[in-house]
């Protein structure tokens, strides 16, 4: 932990990386106890370079997570997507229906949709609140199938009420889909393995809750807000050259 650390450190732009590297070109190679006396000296010292530390390991290893499952990631489940289908950037939405905070960031991934001509959104249903909101996704993935998957899934978030099987049920009828099918498909095989894909994906990537959005090499988590999702998209966009 100590050397990881020290490594956080040092890639965070502080001293204790320049001590722990002076500490072994004194003479004698700088073994672990020398190491972790340096780092414990430094961080009781200066504190204030803890969080920035911890977040530069984050990182790293969020990078890491995000190369290894860069394709999963980004190929969406045929019809659960928005905006450009062929935009520069992408931005994926992990999200569970009877999630208020993703109510919430739905109308903020809306607003950067109407604004962002080569942005594509894509939808990845992560139940995991409740039974009902894995009958939610499982609805939703049906109406993938029937081409309206985004008549569905905005009628979910931009109307009122908890999530349950009647009130899923009621939305499908509302706009237009096949009510049978879709009672039929709650129970589909093929649909059940993408939302245990999206679930394995999602520990990988090491995701705590919804929403939480991968954007570039980014992950962030929780409702940030419409302002840190668009400079999170300039961000990816500007390390693309575009």
């Amino acid at each position: 932990m100590a050397t990881a650390l020290a490594v956080g450190l040092a890639g965070a732009g502080v001293g204790a990386g320049t001590a722990v590297a002076a500490a072994g070109q004194s003479g004698q190679p700088a073994n672990r106890a020398e190491i972790e006396a340096i780092v414990r000296d430094y961080i009781l010292n200066h504190p204030e370079i803890i969080p920035e530390a911890v977040a530069r390991l984050e990182q790293a290893e969020a990078r890491k997570a995000l190369a290894a499952n860069r394709e999963a990631i980004e190929t969406p489940f045929p019809g659960a997507v928005a905006g450009n289908p062929k935009g520069d950037v992408k931005l994926v939405v992990f999200f569970d229906y009877a999630c208020p905070y993703c109510r919430q960031g739905h109308a903020d991934v809306q607003k950067l949709v109407s604004e962002d001509s080569r942005l594509t959104v894509i939808y990845r249903d992560f139940p995991v609140l409740s039974p009902a909101s894995s009958e939610a996704a499982m609805a939703s993935l049906s109406a993938a199938t029937q081409g309206g998957y985004a008549k569905f899934h905005n009628a979910m978030f931009e109307s009122p009420g908890r999530v349950s099987l009647a009130r899923t049920m009621g939305i499908v009828k509302g706009v237009g889909l096949s009510e049978d099918k879709v009672a039929g498909d709650l129970k589909n095989p093929a649909l059940r393995a993408e939302l245990d894909r999206n679930l394995a994906l999602g520990r990988a990537l090491g995701l705590t809750g919804t929403p939480s959005y991968i954007i570039g090499n980014r992950i962030l988590s929780g409702a940030v807000g419409y302002d840190q999702l668009k400079a999170a998209v300039a961000s990816a966009r500007a390390e693309k050259g575009r």
